[in-house]
């Protein structure tokens, strides 16, 4: 995807990143981290504003920059860039609400070509996982990179 994205600063591991979100309300800072779950090769994608206290994801708050393409456009390149340094590890998406993952299911849907040329792509639907089809709800994603080399 050929997006405008903000520059990502990764940590040794690959596993947390970060970038600064700039519109109307200033400089956020934002982050990406990837965390093992209980099973095998699935990471869960956690992301949001960086607490400033903390140094936690607060995942849950609405920063209303007015950059949110750019902010998304940003957190799919990071998942290439963890998926192209973890080919075999699946990556677990979901919102912090039902309107948020409903987001990301629009974001998947829009670019859905290129998704599914680079990733398997799979759905969380009443609890198993199954294709992912266009217009379907789902409680969360899983992908994995394709090996197209």
């Amino acid at each position: 995807m050929n997006l405008p994205k903000y520059d990502v600063l990764p940590d040794e591991t690959k596993h947390i990143y970060e970038f600064v979100s700039e519109g109307k309300k200033g400089c956020i800072y934002k982050m990406v981290k990837f965390q093992e779950t209980n099973l095998i090769n699935v990471y869960n994608l956690g992301f949001g504003d960086e607490n400033p206290i903390t140094g936690e994801i607060d995942d849950k708050i609405v920063s209303d920059n007015g950059d949110m393409e750019k902010v998304l456009a940003t957190v799919i390149s990071i998942i290439y860039v963890f998926t192209e340094e973890f080919p075999d590890k699946w990556v677990y998406i979901t919102g912090s609400s039902p309107t948020r993952t409903r987001l990301y299911r629009i974001i998947i849907m829009k670019y859905l070509s290129i998704v599914e040329s680079d990733f398997t792509l799979r759905c969380w639907q009443n609890g198993e996982w199954k294709d992912f089809y266009p217009n379907i709800n789902c409680q969360g994603f899983v992908l994995k990179r394709k090996n197209n080399k």
